[in-house]
């Protein structure tokens, strides 16, 4: 049978080809390197950021892999808690520069932010507790990723910054939950110069909760994880939704609120689950569902 030319193709022939012509080059170059990696064990799953050469800078790949990984099978009950670690001596750099470029357009660099910032808000209100797990640097939107998480260890030689004034660039996005978790005059240094600050000073203004030897890292960084697994998932995530969501608010109405959510904790079965066990004192059962026991 002749071969037809392109021209006589359809278009849709025409984008196959273009596809399956990619692939065949990207098998010829070699595997991919995935931006993450993913697994999980005992109701734990890890999300390394899996970019070392690129500092495990947040490009939108990188970004739609995280998103992806935070999102898989999020309401199932064996998922308990999430770590974000990285691969390499850099956490994450923020966001990759070459990305940012005027040649990228404003719709791309609006794609960009969007899609981080819909990843930092994610973060707080999926309903299981993130961990980040980090040793080394941790800048820009890297450092916004650290300030995002429910939990957040270190080294104690890693280091923190908002660098993008001395590129240029501002960094207004990563302001917003460092901002939220240091204080006002500290996080203002940090924008207007883009000195680093230790993981000593990190832990003394609250942008981590625990500083600990490289060589425990992961063993810590573990304990809390398994910790929060020995609770009940329900609990939790009803617990979570409402610091954050009370926080936001004024002192009267934020009391309102979590009022309203003690009643509902008591309402649930493993709220009633967990009274009875302290006071029968044994070990509760939890069934990690939302079932309620009352209205």
């Amino acid at each position: 049978m002749a071969l037809r030319c392109v021209s006589c193709l359809s278009r849709v022939q025409v984008r196959v080809w273009s596809v399956l012509s990619r692939a065949a080059a990207g098998c010829a170059a070699g595997p991919v390197r995935n931006p993450t990696l993913r697994r999980q064990e005992g109701g734990i799953r890890t999300i390394t950021l899996n970019d070392p050469k690129k500092r495990n800078a947040l490009s939108l790949s990188m970004l739609t892999a995280l998103r992806a990984d935070l999102l898989a099978d999020i309401d199932s009950e064996e998922l308990r808690v999430i770590i974000i670690s990285a691969e390499g001596p850099v956490f994450s750099s923020g966001h990759d520069l070459k990305e940012l470029t005027s040649s990228q357009g404003r719709e791309y660099h609006r794609q960009v932010f969007g899609v981080c910032s819909e990843i930092m808000t994610l973060i707080q209100e999926i309903p299981v507790p993130v961990i980040a797990k980090v040793n080394g640097v941790a800048t820009a939107a890297g450092c916004q990723l650290v300030a995002s998480c429910d939990i957040a260890v270190a080294t104690e030689t890693s280091t923190f910054a908002t660098p993008g004034v001395n590129v240029g660039v501002f960094c207004s996005t990563p302001a917003v939950a460092i901002g939220r978790a240091v204080p006002r005059k500290v996080v203002m240094e940090m924008l207007l110069t883009g000195e680093p600050i230790s993981a000593h000073a990190a832990l003394l203004h609250g942008l981590v909760s625990r500083v600990v030897p490289e060589e425990q890292l992961d063993q810590q960084t573990l304990a809390i994880a398994q910790h929060v697994c020995q609770t009940s998932r329900s609990v939790v995530a009803l617990g979570k939704a409402t610091f954050y969501k009370q926080m936001a608010l004024g002192r009267e109405t934020a009391y309102g609120i979590a009022s309203a959510a003690m009643v509902d904790n008591l309402a649930l079965r493993d709220g009633q689950e967990g009274v009875q066990a302290f006071l029968g004192k044994r070990k509760p059962v939890w069934t990690h569902s939302t079932e309620k026991v009352s209205e």
